[in-house]
């Protein structure tokens, strides 16, 4: 087991170079990889299968993979020898990680599953959350704020897909949603002081924004 996870790690490191994009990166993977691990002892989830889903889940993201699929993580996974049930396991949570739009349901079903799912989420907002979203902003070409443009709540994934909005939207279409979409008690927890920081953000960036600052 501890093969596979270690010739999965160096899989995705190779993979993870084909993104441009600062905020989807092996540092990334990393943090998420950390951080499911420390979910997943304290609420007793299989950690094998939470470590190779929690280091494929980006490798077939939709922002990056027109088609949709999870081809790439199902063909690794197969080359490793694992048998069927466990790679069906760390494909659902491969195909079903992502935040799709506040309108779309949530289809993780496994315990697994939402320990990486809250992991990813968990990286999404917080410190690095506020820095990931206005890095993003700028690879997109996205603007930071713009006033004109109003905040889109209950989005479908298509118009999630298409959705450009500003930076600052993303935290209310998404960001500042997630503590409230956590999964575990421990993904829970830890969201709280991470949830918190954006909000404290925010008012100082509005202050300043309204000239009040």
């Amino acid at each position: 087991m501890q093969d596979a996870i270690e010739r999965t790690e160096e899989y995705v490191k190779q993979n993870m170079k084909e993104y441009k994009d600062a905020t989807h990166d092996w540092f990334h993977i990393e943090r998420v990889w950390k951080t499911a691990k420390k979910i997943a002892q304290e609420e007793g989830a299989d950690m094998f299968i939470v470590e190779m889903a929690a280091l494929l889940h980006d490798i077939d993201d939709f922002k990056f993979n027109e088609n949709g699929t999870t081809l790439k993580s199902k063909s690794w996974l197969e080359s490793l020898g694992l048998d069927s049930d466990t790679i069906d396991k760390i494909v659902h949570i491969v195909e079903n990680i992502s935040f799709k739009g506040s309108a779309e349901e949530n289809k993780i079903q496994t315990l697994e599953g939402k320990v990486v799912q809250d992991a990813d989420r968990l990286d999404a907002i917080g410190a690095f959350g506020v820095a990931c979203a206005f890095t993003y902003a700028g690879y997109k070409n996205i603007p930071i704020f713009n006033p004109a443009v109003e905040i889109r709540n209950n989005m479908s994934f298509d118009e999630y897909k298409k959705n450009e909005g500003s930076a600052i939207n993303h935290f209310h279409e998404k960001l500042l949603l997630l503590k409230d979409r956590m999964n575990t008690k421990a993904g829970k927890f830890l969201a709280e002081d991470r949830h918190n920081f954006m909000e404290t953000y925010l008012k100082q960036f509005f202050k300043e924004a309204n000239g009040e600052s």
